[in-house]
């Protein structure tokens, strides 16, 4: 994302709030001078941070900022140094410090933060808003563009001051009078249907319950699933629950729901509970109905006063993608690829539930694949996920994830503990060093569950980007670089009774993307912050590197590298490796089909669908179900009403990023197949190519270049077909 993105939030809340908190935290006795989120620079101090910091922090920052802004406008010059120089200070500044604030959001929540946080809020998006609608500095960026100086700009400068200028042309920048007006207002409007239909799904889900008291009623679930819904049933009144005599309550919450759907052997409340799941929000003061036609009739008005023909345009406008027509040749490629093998998958399935006896065999339901498709995965791989625990001890496969990246892209992680304040005592700090031992990059990891305070999920997010440093030079003359550095963030399980953290394969591989997304930013070689690591990279290219990398969880070498039981030191048996290779693919065409489903849903809707039309959005997803699924959706099946990647989240008109990105991935992985993942001295050719190309080119040139760059060609579909087994 750009420097100016970045700072662009989606929620709003009341104005009148700020002044109310700011009066209560400033009888905190903290002053401005002692406050160290205005510190603006460097490794956060993380250990003086506080909650009241965070409302007299922005709003101090906020005001200087306004009138650097001011003056900026008043004083611009269309030259790098006159304009974009002076611009990045100010972006830097405010990202620095409410980045830090977002990222204690997601680490370290609290009732206080969350307040300053939504107290403050408001004014951020305000700031965010003026500064992309700021006429003079859009227009100095064109003057800019079309000066003589323009030739002699680096390709990443001109990228930055080209994603300025589209970027503020997609904030409203040319609009004028009334046309402005409604759009902001739109924009507005928006961001509290979004927050509405979060919200109602947050309530949807809470709201259903299913307690069950006897026995038979919880057969096949395993114990931690038993364990929940005791615990559940306790939290609602039931003192006395136990996981062995109950009573339990399942709920639609996805730890609950979806072992639920998975193990239980009652086939009537699974389809009491799958029933329950896809008709959430849907009903009553809950219905999101009329906010999904609300939101894609703003959405089609904000497209068109900013001279799109249709909200998709507009979100392609700033995606790698260069229309959606190439979105949906995409989509019919790989449904193509995917459509007869998902037939396959269903045709297995009801054989395997004969073979079983099960009765409802020749005509499963839509609450009985989850079920009958563990079942058969049990039988086929015979292996649990458990059974690999420990083999995959977290110091193990850090250094099998250290010793790949030195080997391949011939750099060293060490650690780096102590060097900078953390948030938590279980946060590590690395320093990565190119091949003559200078440090080039840091990150921090985070890499265990805390549910009372951190969010669940995996990410990667910026702490520092790397860039020049325009007021300082070293001995010749240059301008000092300022170091990378990045949050590295998973939820694994800790440390129990003495032992290491103990991985599932899915966390390694979870650790391997998100390591991916962190040499991205790292790695990079781009001086310019605005266009360095993964800043200015295209929404539907971002995912490359990530996963990239998790494909080399199943290469050999580095498998039978780190997986290492953790008290004998034996190497992971060769059976189970055979196990998840096999196991790899497993219904791999079901899976796909379904995420086709989703992308090209989210198309239609945002592309030719017309709310106030002869169709609603659900009788759309009914007709494009009839080319994406092999069982229709129910009657009553509501699920555009909790899908909240496109009607909250970021995802709209853009869900096909997941696969665009991922033939990008597969295919970069194909060309280290192609030299022979056995063949060391072509694997180091090639990983060293990947990290001058993918890796540390970043923003400064446009995806497809930089991948062209690498494979010296336009990515294919091929790597990802015969990956996922479709080909």
């Amino acid at each position: 994302m750009t420097t100016l993105e970045s700072i662009r939030i989606k929620k709003s809340f009341p104005v009148e709030k700020l002044a109310t908190h700011t009066k209560e935290t400033m009888s905190a006795n903290v002053t401005i001078s002692s406050n160290p989120l205005l510190r603006g620079t460097g490794l956060p101090p993380f250990a003086e941070i506080q909650s009241e910091h965070v409302v007299p922090a922005m709003t101090q920052l906020l005001a200087e900022l306004e009138t650097e802004l001011s003056s900026l406008e008043a004083n611009v010059e269309p030259a790098w140094s006159g304009l974009v120089e002076p611009l990045e200070k100010i972006t830097e500044r405010l990202s620095w410090c409410w980045g830090v604030v977002n990222h204690l959001m997601g680490v370290k929540n609290s009732p206080e933060l969350r307040e300053a946080h939504e107290a403050v809020q408001p004014q951020v998006v305000q700031f965010g808003n003026r500064l992309n609608q700021s006429q003079s500095i859009y227009n100095a960026f064109k003057k800019l563009r079309e000066s003589n100086a323009w030739k002699n700009l680096e390709s990443a400068q001109q990228r930055i001051v080209d994603a300025a200028i589209r970027d503020a042309e997609l904030s409203g920048v040319g609009l004028q009078g009334e046309a402005k007006e409604r759009f902001n207002a739109i924009q507005m409007e928006l961001a509290e249907a979004g927050t509405k239909f979060s919200n109602n799904v947050l309530d949807a889900t809470k709201a259903f319950s299913l307690k069950l008291t006897e026995k038979a009623e919880v057969e096949g679930l395993p114990p931690s699933l038993l364990s929940l819904a005791a615990q559940v049933a306790r939290g609602q009144g039931e003192e006395n629950a136990t996981p062995e005599n109950g009573p339990w309550v399942i709920t639609l919450d996805i730890p609950s729901y979806g072992p639920f759907m998975q193990h239980s052997t009652r086939r009537d409340l699974r389809e009491k509970i799958y029933k329950a799941y896809i008709t959430r929000a849907s009903q009553g003061d809950l219905n999101n109905n009329p906010l999904i036609e609300r939101i894609l009739k703003l959405r089609q008005e904000l497209a068109e006063l900013l001279g799109f023909k249709n909200y998709a345009q507009l979100s392609l406008a700033s995606k790698m993608a260069p229309n959606v027509q190439s979105v949906e040749t995409l989509l019919e490629e790989l449904r193509g690829a995917s459509y007869d093998a998902a037939i396959k998958d269903l045709e297995e399935l009801k054989a395997f539930a004969a073979s079983k006896g099960a009765s409802e065999a020749s005509d499963l339901k839509h609450w009985d694949i989850s079920f009958w498709s563990e079942r058969q995965r049990e039988e086929k791989f015979a292996f649990t996920a458990e059974e690999l625990r420990p083999y995959f001890p977290l110091p193990q496969v850090l250094d099998g994830l250290f010793g790949l990246v030195k080997r391949i892209f011939g750099v060293t992680v060490t650690p780096a503990d102590g060097q900078a304040p953390v948030w938590h005592e279980d946060v590590r700090y690395f320093q990565i060093s190119d091949e003559s031992g200078n440090a080039i990059a840091y990150f921090y990891l985070d890499p265990y569950s805390r549910p009372a305070q951190k969010r669940g999920g995996a990410w990667m997010d910026v702490c520092i980007n790397r860039g020049k440093l325009n007021n300082k030079s070293n001995e010749s003359g240059k301008a000092q670089i300022r170091l990378p550095v990045a949050y590295l963030i998973c939820n694994q399980t800790p440390p129990v009774d003495g032992k290491p953290s103990l991985m599932t394969f899915r966390e390694v591989e979870t650790l391997f993307h998100e390591f991916g997304h962190g040499l991205h930013h790292m790695l990079t070689k781009v001086d310019y912050a605005g266009a360095s690591g993964i800043n200015n990279v295209e929404w539907d290219a971002v995912e490359l590197p990530s996963q990239f990398m998790e494909n080399w969880c199943y290469d050999r070498t580095t498998l039978f590298g780190m997986a290492k039981h953790y008290e004998t030191g034996e190497t992971l048996p060769e059976h189970y490796y055979q196990k998840l290779w096999a196991a790899k693919n497993y219904m791999s065409g079901s899976m796909t089909l379904r995420q086709l489903h989703f992308s090209s849903l989210d198309i239609e809707l945002h592309h030719s669908y017309r709310p106030d039309g002869s169709e609603t959005a659900a009788q759309v997803r009914s007709r494009i179900a009839k080319n994406t699924t092999i069982i229709p959706p129910l009657p009553e099946d509501s699920f555009l009403c909790a899908f909240g990647h496109i009607f909250d989240g970021g995802y709209a008109a853009g869900y096909y990023s997941y696969k665009w990105a991922e033939v990008l991935s597969a295919d970069a992985f194909g060309a280290f197949e192609e030299v022979g993942l056995d063949n060391e001295e072509a694997v180091i050719a090639t990983g060293r190519r990947y990290r001058e190309t993918i890796l540390a080119l970043g923003g400064s040139k446009h995806p497809m270049e930089v991948f062209k760059s690498f494979r010296g060609r336009e990515p294919s579909t091929e790597a990802l077909l015969r990956h996922s087994g479709l080909s």
